[in-house]
């Protein structure tokens, strides 16, 4: 059984669309293992995307992942990362698959919905960010 992070987004949560995701990842066969809504401090969410430090969507996208309430979960399945990648789709919702969550509920390529981690490695930095005993 491996790990990984999903995060329902802020135009998701403003849309009711908790329940909807989670059904979704259920029906996936996605055990939620913790789950929690948080609402991140601007600090937060630069330390959470310290990867894209002096990308130009950078800003942007602070702001919108501070904008509301987000909703972390932990989430386990057997090759749970690559699993979960393919049912959210695409970052651009345009370019998502048919059936895909983005492809479903994103409204754009920033407003995307949700966030998954990419990697292993990734799953473990991200999780630790908002489950570990050092969580925000």
């Amino acid at each position: 059984m491996s790990k990984t992070l999903l995060i329902i987004k802020p135009d998701a949560t403003e849309r009711n669309l908790i329940g909807h995701i989670i059904n979704r990842l259920e029906r996936s066969r996605f055990t939620v293992a913790d789950i929690r809504m948080v609402t991140l401090t601007e600090e937060q969410a630069r330390k959470f995307y310290a990867v894209h430090e002096g990308k130009p969507f950078l800003n942007d996208l602070v702001a919108f992942m501070t904008s509301g309430p987000v909703v972390p979960m932990l989430l386990e399945k057997d090759n749970a990362v690559e699993d979960l990648r393919t049912l959210i789709g695409a970052t651009d919702p345009t370019k998502a698959a048919c059936g895909t969550i983005r492809f479903e509920i994103a409204k754009d390529i920033e407003k995307n919905s949700v966030h998954a981690s990419d990697s292993d490695e990734n799953a473990a930095t991200e999780i630790a960010f908002f489950f570990g005993p050092d969580a925000i």
